[in-house]
C-alpha cells in the first residue's frame, strides 16, 4: 500500500515533514477554506501542491471534496453544485491527483459526543457515548419527537445525565456534535441545526440513497474521463442520527451503490473505524467483496461497549479494538497483487493510519482532534509491521 498522512494545510499543527518523519509517503488534504458547492481555483490548488512539496513529500488523495446539503436533498442549486464538482475534478485531474474522497452523510460529518476522552493509560480518544448523544438530542436540541427514536430504557438514561450534565459539558456537547468538516471552520449553532434537519423533511433513506445514485451518475463519466477515482466514505457512526437516514453504514448498502453506477471509478473508501462500529460488519470480508473497487483506505480501530446498533465506542489503539486489522491488510494486500498481475497502475491503493490517540508530546501539542502526530505515528508503525511481514519473501506474500 502507498503510506499517506492526511494533513489540513498551513493552520495543522503538525507538518508535512513531520508527516514525512513518520514514514508517510504522501499527503492527503483538502481546500477546506473553499465554500461547500464553489469551484476550487486552479491558483489554490496548485499553491496547496507547493505547500506539500516544501515539506518534501506529494499531494496523492483529496479528502474532500464536500457535497453540499443542495446536492444530497435535491433542492436549491443542487445541479450548479454538481456542475461545480464536476468542474473541481477536471482542475485537480490536471494538476495531477488521482483519487478523491467523498461522503454522503447528511448534515454532519463524522459524530463524538468526547474529542479528546481519558483511556486507561491516560491517552486521549475520540468518544461516542449512545446516553450523551441521547441526552443532546432529547434535552439540549430538543428536536421534535426525539424520543421516539430512543427506547425506554435509552430515554431514562438520557434524563438522568443531562440532570448531571455542568454548564460546560452541555456547552461541549454541542460544540462536538454541531462541528462541521474535519479541518473546516464550518458548524452549526442549535437553532442553525434544528434549521437543516428542518431541511430532511420528507427525506427517507430510499430517497436519500437515490439522490446519491442520481449525483453519482452524473460526476462518475466526468471522474472516468479524467482519470480519477471517486471513493465514498462510510457513515460514522454507521446507523440513523438525529432522525435523519443515513445510507452507506453496511456491505448491503455498499453493494447497492457499486450496482447501481457500475464503473470502476466510482468505488470505496473503506474506514474500518467507520464500519467497525457496527458488528454486523466483518471487514475482512468486505475488503475481500469489494476489493476491485476499493480506492482508498482508513486503518483504524474502535473498540465497542456493547455489540448493538447503535452502541457506545471509543477510538482504541490500531490493532486493539473490534477489527481484525491482520485479515483486513491481508485482503488488501491480495488485491493489490491481483491488480500488480493486470497491469492496473492504481495497482498501490493508498492507506492512511486514520485518527489516533494522543500520548506523549500529542497532549500539549493541541492538534485537530483526532489527528495527533505521535498516535498517527504509532498507528502506521504498527500497520507497516503487518503489512511488511505478510509481504515478506520467506513467510508471506510477494511484495
Amino acid at each position: 500500500m502507498r503510506h499517506t498522512w492526511r494533513w489540513f494545510g498551513p493552520v495543522d499543527k503538525v507538518s508535512v515533514r513531520d508527516a514525512a518523519q513518520a514514514g508517510a509517503e504522501g499527503i492527503v488534504s483538502a481546500l477546506h477554506h473553499i465554500a461547500t458547492g464553489e469551484v476550487w481555483p486552479v491558483d489554490e490548488i496548485s499553491r496547496r501542491h507547493e505547500e506539500i512539496k516544501a515539506g518534501g513529500l506529494v499531494w496523492d488523495v483529496v479528502e474532500s471534496i464536500p457535497v453540499s446539503e443542495d446536492i444530497k436533498t435535491q433542492t436549491g442549486d443542487w445541479k450548479r453544485h454538481i456542475a461545480n464538482w464536476q468542474e473541481t475534478l477536471r482542475r485537480l485531474s490536471a494538476s495531477g491527483i488521482r483519487t478523491v474522497c467523498y461522503n454522503f452523510m447528511p448534515i454532519l460529518d463524522w459524530t463524538r459526543t468526547d474529542l479528546r476522552w481519558d483511556t486507561r493509560h491516560g491517552a486521549k480518544a475520540m468518544r461516542f457515548d449512545l446516553t450523551d448523544f441521547a441526552a443532546f438530542d432529547i434535552h439540549i436540541l430538543k428536536r421534535p419527537e426525539a424520543c421516539r427514536d430512543y427506547p425506554e430504557w435509552l430515554q431514562q438514561g438520557a434524563a438522568e445525565r443531562f440532570s448531571e450534565m455542568a454548564d460546560a459539558k452541555i456547552a461541549a456537547l454541542g460544540k462536538n456534535i454541531g462541528a462541521g468538516l474535519p479541518g473546516s471552520a464550518d458548524g452549526y449553532t442549535l437553532d442553525q441545526l434544528l434549521e437543516k434537519l428542518r431541511s430532511y423533511q420528507g427525506i427517507n433513506r430510499e430517497r436519500l440513497q437515490q439522490n446519491l445514485v442520481d449525483f453519482l451518475t452524473e460526476v462518475t463519466p466526468v471522474a472516468e474521463e479524467v482519470g480519477i477515482n471517486i471513493c465514498a466514505h462510510g457513515d460514522d457512526p454507521p446507523w440513523p442520527l438525529l432522525g435523519l437516514p443515513r445510507i452507506l453504514s453496511t456491505e448491503a448498502d455498499y453493494a447497492h451503490m457499486l450496482d447501481q453506477v457500475g464503473a470502476r471509478a466510482n468505488g470505496v473508501t473503506l474506514c474500518t473505524g467507520s464500519l467497525g462500529a457496527r458488528p454486523d460488519n466483518d471487514l475482512s470480508l468486505i475488503a475481500s467483496r469489494f476489493a476491485d473497487r476499493i480506492h482508498f483506505v482508513h486503518l483504524r480501530n474502535v473498540t465497542r461497549d456493547t455489540d448493538t446498533v447503535p452502541c457506545s465506542f471509543f477510538e482504541d489503539e490500531h490493532l486493539e479494538g473490534g477489527t481484525d486489522m491482520v485479515a483486513v491488510i491481508a485482503a488488501l494486500l491480495s488485491e493489490e497483487a491481483r491488480r500488480r498481475e493486470e497491469g492496473r497502475q492504481d495497482h498501490r491503493i493508498p492507506m492512511r493510519p486514520d485518527h489516533g490517540q494522543e500520548i506523549l508530546d500529542d497532549l500539549t501539542r493541541g492538534a485537530q482532534p483526532g489527528y495527533p502526530a505521535i498516535g498517527r505515528l504509532k498507528g502506521l508503525a504498527e500497520l507497516r509491521g503487518i503489512e511488511r511481514t505478510l509481504t515478506h519473501a520467506r513467510y508471506g506474500l510477494q511484495a
